[in-house]
């Protein structure tokens, strides 16, 4: 993990600020470093860019400036506050959206919201709704944005055949010689081959529409009104590309509507809870639900297993590859996430059908 990346001289000039404007860090996320600064009359976030996690910072930066302008043109059009209800990019002194310090950091800077802030976990059934609202937005303001213009920040981000593929190789090399240790689940994942590409299929044939996708759609990605507890705007633009209405969909409900962590080892522990789902799906829906086709309401519950299923078999992946991608705190960590992503993936399968009635529930 780097360590902290201060703010210098040149950088804050590079926006037009002082060397004494005041910053101090904001606590939020893991991958990029992001002050908040008081700059004269307003304050700004400015945050610097892992280009180690994503070498290609200019094409996150066009992605953001083309979806953020036709946001604000749409929030503008409807009466809403485009300076409020999505990111504002603020350019260098010389028109350019981000900055480079002398060590070849990224930086960029926005426009502070204040009087909303992101939350790390649920605190009651309208929080998770106003999420869900939130998303649903995003979905239905950028419906007729030119999604295949955009950038693919992270080829096959959420390409479920390729992860399935992924993880058979991982069992053929068996680097850590943990293959013995994980045939139930190996088993597990092996049963849903077919599944695997059920969307991509479906966008291929050009029955689902390639959409404009967060790829983030965690709770802590949404700003709520700390007034009202309203969702304001989404946050956390850094990974927006083509994609599916059912990924972001799906990889919400795969987080937000489970029980327990996605690390938690007690199975017993790990249920898909459908009143968190019909919560979140009443807010998505309310703001998404006209601008989406028949075939998208349809797969959105197959987005839901899928993503958790991706995720679990990225999990057993990574465990039967020795622990190089995701973080672990002890020897079976990932295959204990595994083993608790396939438990959903069985109770989503095993409510389908409620999870059909809820959604037809939600769009009446």
């Amino acid at each position: 993990m780097e360590t902290k990346n201060p703010l210098t001289a040149p950088v804050l000039a590079a926006f037009g600020l002082a060397s004494d404007t005041p910053y101090k860090p904001l606590l939020s996320g893991h991958i990029n470093d992001t002050y908040l600064v008081q700059a004269p009359g307003r304050k700004l976030t400015l945050q610097r860019i892992n280009h180690f996690v994503f070498p290609s910072p200019e094409n996150i930066m066009e992605n953001i400036l083309g979806v953020t302008s036709f946001l604000r043109e749409k929030i503008a059009a409807q009466g809403g506050d485009p300076d409020r209800e999505t990111l504002t990019v603020v350019p260098t002194v010389e028109g350019a959206s981000f900055a480079r310090d002398e060590a070849g950091n990224y930086w960029r800077c926005t426009v502070y919201v204040d009087g909303a802030a992101s939350h790390e976990s649920v605190q009651d059934l309208s929080m998770l709704e106003e999420a869900g609202r939130a998303f649903g937005r995003f979905q239905q303001l950028l419906c007729d944005y030119p999604a295949d213009t955009l950038h693919e920040i992270i080829p096959d981000f959420h390409n479920t055949p390729a992860r399935y593929r992924q993880l058979e190789e991982a069992a053929e090399k068996n680097a850590a010689g943990r293959l013995g240790e994980v045939g139930p689940e190996l088993d597990f994942a092996r049963a849903r081959k077919q599944d695997c590409a059920l969307l991509m299929d479906l966008l291929a044939r050009g029955e689902l529409p390639l959409r404009v996708t967060h790829n983030d759609t965690k709770l802590s990605n949404v700003l709520l009104d700390d007034t009202t507890g309203k969702a304001v705007c989404v946050i956390d633009l850094d990974t927006v590309m083509p994609g599916l209405c059912a990924f972001d969909f799906g990889d919400s409900i795969r987080a937000g509507a489970s029980t327990a962590a996605e690390d938690e080892a007690d199975l017993s522990k790990v249920h898909f809870d459908l009143d968190l789902f019909r919560a979140y799906s009443k807010g998505f829906l309310s703001a998404a639900g006209q601008a989406l086709t028949e075939k998208e309401l349809e797969t959105l519950p197959d987005g839901a297993r899928l993503m958790t299923l991706e995720v679990g078999m990225r999990f057993l992946a990574d465990y039967l590859n020795g622990d190089v991608y995701f973080r672990t705190a002890y020897p079976t960590h990932n295959l204990d996430r595994a083993r608790n992503q396939f438990a959903l993936v069985r109770e989503m399968e095993e409510k389908r059908g409620d999870m059909d009635r809820i959604l037809r529930e939600c769009l009446a």
